[in-house]
């Protein structure tokens, strides 16, 4: 049985911990506040800032993990870097865990490997912000180098609108680095994320493309699979594993890509199970978090398997907390339906509480209407 130390306990992690207790596995779920989805499913938790190191080194120490796993960015990936070096082992490696915990500096990776990105810069300072996004040409997009779900990324259309992307990105920024990427804004057709899986043993697999829609830089639905043609695919392919073989280790990653009629563009990746991901809850015959699990157990994947589906998020619209949800028996009344109520004990403007799936047969409609049909009550 092998002993896991989860680092972030939100939707993505109670997933992944329920693929890894179906595995024989024995988590021990980490978050910063208490009851965090994860932890619910857990066989112990803990309660601590990750970026704060005295606990996190404490919670290494005290369980001396087999595997160490990552749910999210914010984490004082120093500790990482040196426990590995001590035997410890993380997942995929510490070095993607730092490198993946900034953007600018997986950006950088991606640029030192030769793949195609967007135009971009970093800025330290709103005036630096304003001369760097004069330079690329407006509009831009901006964002904190460390964050999650979109938190602090806007569009600057013009210089008038950079003072306020600023204090947005600073706001939604995690950590400690008061930094943001500036790049430029890619004219799409669409948007996708090719979950990625490196395997201790055998190639590297792919999942069909999962397309997506963004709102304040946070998904709000996905489908499977998103239609591209053979060349698109396979430059998407190519480049996914350029990058994940350089960063190394065993896992799932999430390789985010624009699409345009003339070429396929890296946008972000992240070594780890992701949310639009979620929709293989559905789609697949292995969702993504069994494929994580799986590839950092070593154990073999013979097929991945999928049929059309496609996820829509279900958001609370205030602040409160020991959240109920109504329209549930309405939603799944329908058939091919499923719903996920991720148990969050806090609600906020926009953060996502549970998510709708369906598949078969116009599997984006119906998934957005039965989202539509859940009220977050608090």
């Amino acid at each position: 049985m092998k002993k896991i130390l989860l680092l972030g306990s939100g939707e993505l992690g109670k997933e992944f911990v329920i693929s890894a207790k179906r595995l024989g596995c024995y988590v021990i779920a980490c978050d910063s506040y208490a009851g965090a989805p994860a932890m619910q499913v857990a066989d112990e938790f803990c309660v601590f800032s990750m970026l704060d190191e005295a606990p996190l080194r404490a919670a290494i120490a005290k369980y001396q993990p087999d595997l160490i796993v990552p749910e999210i960015e914010a984490i004082r990936t120093e500790v990482l870097l040196d426990v590995e070096k001590q035997g410890f082992e993380v997942i995929p490696s510490a070095r993607a865990a730092n490198l993946t915990m900034n953007r600018d500096r997986i950006r950088d990776v991606a640029v030192g490997l030769g793949v195609r990105t967007a135009k971009f810069s970093y800025a330290d300072s709103a005036a630096e912000l304003l001369a760097q996004a004069t330079e690329i040409g407006f509009p831009v997009v901006i964002k904190p180098v460390m964050s999650s779900s979109g938190k602090g990324q806007s569009v600057a259309k013009t210089a008038a609108d950079v003072q306020a992307s600023w204090d947005y990105a600073c706001a939604g920024m995690r950590g400690d680095r008061q930094k943001v990427i500036v790049e430029e804004f890619i004219h799409f057709e669409f948007e996708i994320t090719l979950l990625t899986v490196r395997q201790r043993k055998g190639p590297t697999l792919f999942c069909p493309p999962i397309g997506h829609v963004q709102e304040r830089g946070d998904y709000q639905y996905s489908w499977q699979p998103q239609g591209m043609t053979p060349a698109q695919v396979k430059a998407a392919q190519d480049m996914a594993e350029k990058v994940t073989t350089d960063l190394g280790g065993a896992g799932l990653f999430g390789v985010e890509f624009f699409v345009t009629k003339d070429e396929v563009i890296f946008s972000e990746l992240s070594p780890r199970p992701h949310d639009t991901g979620m929709v293989t809850l559905i789609s697949q015959n292995l969702s993504e978090f069994d494929l994580h699990a799986r590839a950092v157990l070593g154990l073999p994947i013979p097929s991945i398997e999928c049929v059309e589906g496609a996820s829509a998020v279900v958001l609370a619209d205030k602040e409160g907390s020991n959240p109920t949800f109504t329209g549930v028996e309405a939603a799944l009344s329908e058939p091919g339906v499923d719903v996920r109520i991720f148990g969050k004990p806090t609600t906020r403007p926009y953060r996502r509480m549970a998510v709708a799936l369906a598949k078969g047969p116009n599997a984006l409609q119906r998934a957005r209407e039965a989202a539509a049909k859940i009220s977050v009550v608090v």
